[in-house]
This record gives structure tokens, C-alpha cells and sequence, in this order.
């Protein structure tokens, strides 16, 4: 009996021990195996016990990595439900063909990848051929996210499968000709077939995780019953470092998101060299997704090593698999047996006894080849157990050789992910290793030649039938045939046509009213899908809460703090706001997710994410172009807009080139909207365009980016007259005249264009007002709605008249017989407004807050960057006097005026 005045309590232990006595017990028998069989003993003891407790439900901290072996057993495997030899001899077809691929494409210089489908090919044949539903059956069929550099593996089972053709194979990464199949996975590209554009690495993990929640989201509201769609993100162990593949864990698992399955090929190798190659990336990835709350299911050994694993009496075997680092695996890869014994089993007098018992054959067999991600069986049984497990996320963590079939040359080598191509001897060994009925005089001059059983024949008899009883061919998108969605009443937009009187609005709040008005709509209110990042009640958005409630899983399992004022903050299991923590990129992943549901689930969303506009496009930008790559629809709002305009905050917080990003991306039309009735007109045409009825050559497959400002000023009311709505959408009008505008300029007085976009509108206008009655000078002001546009119309225009088409931009059209010079001016860089600088005819200058910002009030903002008011009149006056239209010493005359 253990003393109970020894016992020495940690000083960490803050909880009483009702029983010391009892504890000293537990900890002499430790003690004592220790002493007895040795620490590893021990361990493995505690290991199996704290197993135990974990699968008993106890309350205990996780046991964070577990011994470096299969999850799941051999002898627990179930039996795979098919024809294994048959699923042998088509994924030795698609391995061929996507080598022959890729090296049939190198005598063009385009490049390709060999090696990583080499590693991963049972992890997808394994999928196509039990688990991976299609989108013919019900529901919306699985949502599959390829890894980027295994699409030519793809392509050939696509090709077997009879939906792909030698030519488009020749055309791999050759699309220019207009039968060419991208690089990588991208709907834009190939939208037949791709639905998830993937190649980016680290957006596909935070997107699938993103689209399983919205899945779940979708179901909690009525619109779509997802119940039977599961997510799979197939991704590489290197491409684990990103932190957008790891940001979101905690929160699939928080909310229970069993329909989503990671599945990570762990090769051991990135680009360059091995993934941690004085460490394991299983067990660190492992321990992570442990400590996340997700499920974890290790497929790491071949059977061949189950004879090794039955000789482990002792644990010998075990503990030299945890502590031998990756780069050593990788380099028995390519070793003889010799090196094996000597290294690995030399190290430990038990193994090296084993070894003996071993010979080379088996020793190369299961160093070289037997891994669990390079078995049907194995991967079949981890994709069973993934399905079967309820309350929380699934990553499978499969251990596979880069390189594997294609030869001593390329398997576990550094540089395979740069080797483009085999010769044609490496074919042939690669032939007689996967048994394939291919001739040597098939290669004609040198060429490898494809391979096929043919379309009658019973492998692709036996691929097709497997398709069909999981409801059709994959992977695969499918836009369904959707009615458009009806315009929402006219009401909620032409209210803000009579302005806001004397009341001083934001346009940021503006938008938030017109949303409000429109999720009231009855045919398409539900369909809105409010996307904050935390900060709601910065955007005024507070007032959604109550009536739309915040979209929770678990509903709202408290008493809110508010519960008693109006706008108190709701959960609800049926929320319709995506309220997110202080996360933008799952914001995006989010709006992704929402955007593309017209064709992941036939059902059209309308998102709209709202955001510090510093934050969006400068910290996201990938992701904008995931989403356009993926044909997203919805509006992006950059809120808080502007250099100048949000007071105090400071550099960190002032956008000055969001709009300059924005015009990069192809699918985002930018508009930078002065007033609230130019936000309720580009909404409405936006929603015209991507949901009802596109015109005659506009893609709907865009989404809108809105710059809205927080500064609150009067609203006017819509100008009267033919071609407003229009110029707003196509980007320039003009709002007024010096003489419209109530001023009473003399007849020949010299006169200008001022262009403003934005909150700079309201600058110009005094400006306006400035020159008419302290310089004799006229200005006209226009509301420059989209610079971009603007720049896009000309494009076009310009690339028509190299096709002999005569066509005159639209900002030409619009500035036609307009007096004097032009003088632009937004709160953002210079950039932003003289993207049209070459299609205006009139003398070009331009205004705009350059360089970083800095926390002092608008106004001095405004005068350090040189865009207020009388900055502007200076500007303009200067254009002037260079004409010669007013005096000379009117500039310097302004400038001590003003103070400039």
C-alpha cells in the first residue's frame, strides 16, 4: 500500500483529489510496468487506455496522435462491393492514359503532371466506383474537389468512360484551338464537367468545408433537402501548409458537419522535397485535425506489411516507424534491400531479428509499394468508416508513393513534379507492370500510343453501370434548368429615386435599406443570403436580426444580452444572415457557395457580403478570382469605402485601390455609386442580369462589386431626362449643368468637365458651385458610376474595329460636344478614374488620394491627398489656364486663397 503522505501533488493539478490514496495506486502500477516490460510498454498501455476512455465517451483531453498505423485494421476491413480484379484493369487503363497525356503534350512545351495522379489514382478510382453520387439521381449528387494536379487522371477516366476523345487529349493544355482541355479543374474553362476550380491550393479545403456548411444551411431552411450530398475535398499533405486549409477546422466540427470528408494524399512530398523531412506530416496533420474535433482515420500500410506487423511482439516495429522522418521514407523508396536492413531494421536488435526472418523480396515489396492509399481495399474500407461516422467532419489521411507505376525514375524522387514525360522504354516497363494488352509496335514513331479496351468492352461496360447506380457520370456540373427569377416590385427601388430631403443618409446605409425592402419581396426574399464578417452593426445592419435572424445550427441555446431592445440578436436554426467571426476568407467561402447554387443545387441564391472595402479585395483577392472562375453570381460590398472617408481610422483602414484590384478580375463589374438612387439601379439591373433575363450577349455568370461610403450626406433625387438608367449601369451621366444647378454663368464663360465618382461627387459639387461664383468659371458635373466599365466598353469598342465593325465607346458617346477639358476625381488613386484617360477626346487630368492614408478627419484628409473642393478648383483652373482660357495668375491666386 502506497503512503499517502508521499504523495506530492502537481502544482498544475488545481482540482481537489477526493481520494489520494487511490491515485497513488494508479500511479505505482505505472511505475511498476514501467520497471517490469520497460517505457514502451508503459505507453502503449496508457495509449490503449486513454483509447478506451475517448471511445467510453469520458470527459477527457484527446488523445492527439495515435501509434503510426492503420486506423482500421486488416481484419476489420469489409468486403469491397464490386468486382476488384475488374476495378484493377481500369485504373491501369487511366494511369496509362494520363501519363501518356502528359508526355504525348511535352513536345509542345506546355507542361503537365505525372506524378501526382501516379499516388493518388485508387483514392479517385475507388471513389468513382462506390461512394461518389452523381448529379442524375436524386437530390444534388456529391460535390467532389479535385486536387489540381491529378486533373489528367480525370480526363482519362473521362476519356474511358467515352465522354472525352483522343483529340481533346492531344489538346491537353492546349485550348487556343477551342477543343482543348485546361491545365486544372475550372467550370470556366470546361463547365461540363469541372465544378469546383481547385488549383489555387488552400481555397479548395476552406470552400468544400464552406460548401458542406451551406449544405446544411440549405436544408435548415426549407430550400433544398441535402441531407443525402456529402462533400470530398481531395488535397495534398504539402498543400496543408496554406493557412486557408486549416483556418476553417474548428468550425466544421463545431457544427457537425459529417457530410464533409478530407481526404489528404500524403505522399510525403511538395514541390520541392519532402513535406517535413525531419518530422511526419501524418502524425502533425493527425494531431491537428484531432485537436480540431474532427474524426481521423489513417490509411497508411499495405498488406504486406501485415506479416511485419504480426512479428511486432515487442512494439520494436511500431515505435521505428514513428521515429523515422519522412525524408528517410522516402529514401528507402529508392534503395535496395540491403540499405533497408541495414538502416531501418539495423537500428534495434529486435528488428533486426525480424529481419532475418524476412526476405528481400518482401523487404522491397513493402518499402517500395504496399501503402494503404495503393489499395482499394484499404481506401474502400476509410471511405466506409468516413460515411459511418455522425457528429463531426471525416479526414482520411492516406499514405501513398509520388511517382508510383511510373518507374524507378520518377517514384519519391524530389524532381518528379517537374518531370514532364517518360520514355518510351519507362512505357513499356510501365505496360508490363500493369498488365496492359499494348503492342510494341504501337508506338509509331516513337509516340506512346493511348489505350482502350473498347466502348463495348466489359471494363467501361462495368465503369458505366457502376456510374449509373450512383446516379451518373462524375465528376460533372450540371446548371439546371431554372425559370428566372421575377423581378422584385418596383416600389423598393424607386423609392429612393425622390431622394432623402434634408436628412443625412450614408449610401452604405442606403443599400442596407433597399436589402431590407427586398428580402420582404414573397417570390425571391428567401433567396437572399446576407454575408457579414462580425461587423454588422458597423454597416447598420443590426436591424436584420430580428426579422432574418442569424443562421446557428443549434439555434439560440441562450438569452441574449438584448433580448429586451428592438433589434436584439437572434439565432435560429432557419437564420437566413450568415453573421461569420472575424474571418473574411470564410466570408468568401461562404458567398462562393451561395453565388454557384444555381448549378451545384439548381437552386439560385442571391448573396451579398458586406465588408470593410480595405478588407476585401487586398486580403481575398484569390478567392475573387475562385469565384469568378467558378461562375459565381451575387454582390460583393465594399463598405466603409474610401481613402478619406472613414475618419480617424488610419492607413490600416483606407481604401484607396480596392477598384483598381477589382478591374483585374474579368467577371466583376466594379461600380463606384454616388448616390442611393444609383445603388437601387445598379442592384436591380444586376439582379435583371444574373437572375431573369440576360440581354442578348451579356453573360450572367458575373457578380457586381459596390463601393458604398459611411459618410452621411444628403440625397438627391434621381435627375429627370431619357438615358440616366442607363448611364448609370454603362458608368457616366451627367448629374447636372453649371446652369441646372441654379448658377448663372456669363455666356462665354470658360467652362469644364468635372467627373466624380463616388463620395467625390460631393467635392466636385462644390467645386462647382466654387468656380461659378468666385472664378467666372462654368462646370458641368458628371457621376462617373464605373470607371471600369467604362474602360471595358472602349476595349471592346477598340478590338470591333480591328474585326471592321465601326463602334464608338460609350464614354465618347456620352462626353460628345461636352465644353472644355475633363477633370476626374474618386477617392482612390489616380489609377482608378484614368483607366479611361484614352478614349476621352477633351484635355485629361485627373485627382485622386495616392499613397497611404492617415487617421485625421475628412476634411484634412481630403486636403493632405489634394481632392476636397478647393483642391479641385485649383486643378481645374490650372487646366484652364494651360489653355489660356483664364489668366495665368488665377492658379496662385487660388492656392493662397484656399491655402493649399
Amino acid at each position: 500500500m502506497t503512503d499517502p503522505k508521499a504523495i506530492q501533488p502537481s502544482e498544475l493539478d488545481q482540482l481537489p483529489d477526493r481520494d489520494p490514496e487511490e491515485t497513488a495506486e494508479w500511479q505505482a502500477s505505472l511505475d511498476a510496468v514501467t520497471k517490469a516490460a520497460g517505457p514502451h510498454r508503459a505507453a502503449y498501455l496508457m495509449r490503449r487506455t486513454l483509447e478506451r476512455a475517448e471511445g467510453a465517451g469520458l470527459a477527457l483531453p484527446k488523445l492527439l496522435e495515435t501509434d503510426y498505423v492503420n486506423t482500421i485494421p486488416t481484419s476489420a476491413e469489409p468486403t469491397v462491393d464490386g468486382d476488384e480484379e475488374m476495378e484493377q484493369r481500369i485504373t491501369a487503363w487511366n494511369r496509362w492514359n494520363a501519363a501518356a497525356m502528359v508526355t504525348r503534350g511535352s513536345k509542345y512545351g506546355v507542361g503537365g503532371h505525372i506524378a501526382t495522379f501516379a499516388s493518388a489514382a485508387w483514392l479517385y478510382e475507388t471513389g468513382f466506383n462506390h461512394f461518389f453520387k452523381g448529379k442524375e439521381g436524386d437530390g444534388s449528387g456529391d460535390q467532389l474537389y479535385i486536387q489540381g494536379h491529378a486533373s489528367p487522371g480525370i480526363y482519362a477516366r473521362a476519356f474511358l468512360d467515352g465522354r472525352l476523345n483522343e483529340e481533346q487529349l492531344d489538346n491537353f493544355r492546349r485550348e487556343a484551338g477551342g477543343n482543348g482541355l485546361p491545365s486544372y479543374p475550372h467550370p470556366r474553362r470546361l463547365p461540363w464537367l469541372w465544378e469546383f476550380p481547385t488549383v489555387s491550393m488552400g481555397l479548395g479545403p476552406i470552400s468544400a468545408i464552406y460548401q458542406a456548411r451551406f449544405n446544411r444551411y440549405l436544408t435548415s431552411r426549407g430550400i433544398k433537402d441535402l441531407t443525402n450530398s456529402h462533400v470530398w475535398a481531395f488535397l495534398g499533405d504539402g498543400e496543408m501548409d496554406e493557412p486557408e486549409s486549416t483556418t476553417a477546422l474548428t468550425l466544421a466540427s463545431r457544427e457537425g458537419l459529417d457530410n464533409l470528408t478530407f481526404v489528404i494524399n500524403c505522399n510525403l512530398q511538395r514541390l520541392d522535397g519532402p513535406v517535413r523531412a525531419n518530422f511526419k506530416i501524418v502524425q502533425e496533420l493527425e494531431a491537428q485535425f484531432r485537436g480540431a474535433g474532427w474524426n481521423v482515420v489513417k490509411s497508411l500500410w499495405g498488406t504486406a506489411w501485415d506479416e511485419l506487423f504480426q512479428l511486432d511482439t515487442t512494439g520494436a516495429l511500431v515505435r521505428r516507424l514513428r521515429e523515422v522522418p519522412d525524408a528517410q521514407v522516402q529514401t528507402y523508396q529508392t534503395r535496395d534491400a540491403a540499405y533497408i536492413r541495414e538502416d531501418f531494421f539495423g537500428k534495434d536488435p529486435q528488428l533486426a531479428e525480424m529481419a532475418k526472418l524476412l526476405s528481400d523480396d518482401k523487404i522491397l515489396e513493402c518499402f517500395h509499394y504496399s501503402r494503404g492509399g495503393h489499395e482499394s481495399r484499404k481506401v474502400y474500407a476509410a471511405y466506409k468508416a468516413a460515411l459511418a461516422h455522425k457528429g463531426a467532419p471525416t479526414v482520411i489521411l492516406a499514405q501513398t508513393v509520388k511517382g508510383h507505376t511510373l518507374g524507378r525514375g520518377f517514384a519519391s524522387k524530389n524532381a518528379n513534379h517537374q518531370m514532364k514525360k517518360l520514355s518510351v522504354d519507362e512505357f513499356k516497363d510501365m505496360r508490363d507492370l500493369l498488365g496492359l494488352p499494348i503492342k510494341d509496335s504501337d508506338f509509331v514513331d516513337g509516340v506512346v500510343p493511348y489505350g482502350h479496351p473498347g466502348a463495348d468492352s466489359p471494363e467501361v461496360r462495368y465503369l458505366q453501370e457502376r456510374r449509373a447506380a450512383l446516379g451518373g457520370p462524375a465528376p460533372a456540373r450540371r446548371v439546371h434548368p431554372v425559370a428566372p427569377l421575377p423581378a422584385p416590385a418596383d416600389k423598393a427601388f424607386a423609392s429612393f429615386d425622390k431622394g432623402s430631403g434634408s436628412q443625412n443618409v450614408a449610401t452604405t446605409m442606403a443599400f442596407v435599406r433597399l436589402v431590407k425592402d427586398l428580402v420582404r419581396d414573397k417570390e425571391t426574399g428567401k433567396r437572399w443570403v446576407p454575408i457579414v464578417p462580425d461587423e454588422a452593426r458597423t454597416f447598420g445592419m443590426e436591424s436584420l436580426f430580428p426579422s432574418l435572424g442569424i443562421y446557428s445550427p443549434k439555434g439560440q441555446m441562450y438569452e441574449p444580452v438584448d433580448r429586451d431592445q428592438l433589434m436584439y440578436y437572434k439565432e435560429a436554426k432557419n437564420g437566413q444572415i450568415l453573421n461569420e467571426g472575424i474571418t473574411e476568407a470564410g466570408s468568401m467561402a461562404d458567398f462562393i457557395a451561395a453565388s454557384t447554387s444555381y448549378a451545384t443545387h439548381g437552386e439560385a441564391m442571391i448573396p451579398f457580403y458586406i465588408f470593410y472595402s480595405m478588407f476585401g479585395w487586398q486580403r481575398t483577392a484569390d478567392q475573387m478570382w475562385q469565384l469568378g472562375d467558378q461562375l459565381g453570381r451575387g454582390f460583393l460590398v465594399g463598405a466603409t469605402a474610401g481613402r478619406t472617408t472613414l475618419t480617424g481610422e488610419g492607413l490600416q483602414h483606407a481604401d484607396g485601390h480596392s477598384p483598381a484590384i477589382a478591374a483585374t478580375n474579368p467577371a466583376a463589374l466594379t461600380y463606384d455609386p454616388a448616390f442611393a438612387y444609383e445603388v437601387a439601379t445598379i442592384v436591380k439591373d444586376g439582379l435583371r442580369r444574373m437572375y431573369g433575363e440576360a440581354a442578348p450577349g451579356e453573360d450572367p455568370n458575373v457578380f457586381y462589386y459596390l463601393t458604398v461610403y459611411n459618410e452621411p450626406l444628403p440625397q438627391p433625387a434621381k435627375p429627370s431626362g431619357l438615358g440616366i438608367d442607363e448611364g448609370i449601369v454603362k458608368g457616366l451621366y451627367r448629374f447636372n449643368t453649371a446652369e441646372s444647378a441654379g448658377l448663372t454663368p456669363a455666356a462665354n464663360a470658360p467652362r469644364i468637365q468635372l467627373l466624380g465618382s463616388g463620395t467625390a461627387i460631393h467635392w466636385a459639387l462644390k467645386a462647382q458651385q466654387l468656380l461659378s461664383e468666385e472664378w467666372g468659371v462654368a462646370a458641368d458635373v458628371w457621376s462617373a458610376t464605373s470607371w471600369t466599365e467604362l474602360r471595358r466598353d472602349a476595349m471592346e469598342a477598340d478590338a470591333a474595329l480591328l474585326r471592321g465593325e465601326e463602334r464608338v465607346p460609350y464614354v465618347r458617346q456620352a462626353l460628345q460636344g461636352a465644353e472644355g477639358p475633363v477633370l476626374a476625381v474618386s477617392d482612390y488613386m489616380r489609377q482608378v478614374p484614368d483607366q479611361i484617360a484614352q478614349w476621352v477626346e477633351q484635355d485629361w487630368s485627373s485627382l485622386g488620394a495616392d499613397g497611404f492614408g492617415l487617421s485625421d478627419t475628412r476634411e484634412a484628409a481630403r486636403r493632405h491627398f489634394g481632392v476636397d473642393a478647393e483642391s479641385i478648383v485649383v486643378a481645374a483652373l490650372a487646366q484652364l489656364a494651360g489653355r489660356g482660357e483664364v489668366k495665368a495668375t488665377a492658379v496662385k491666386e487660388a492656392r493662397e486663397r484656399y491655402g493649399l
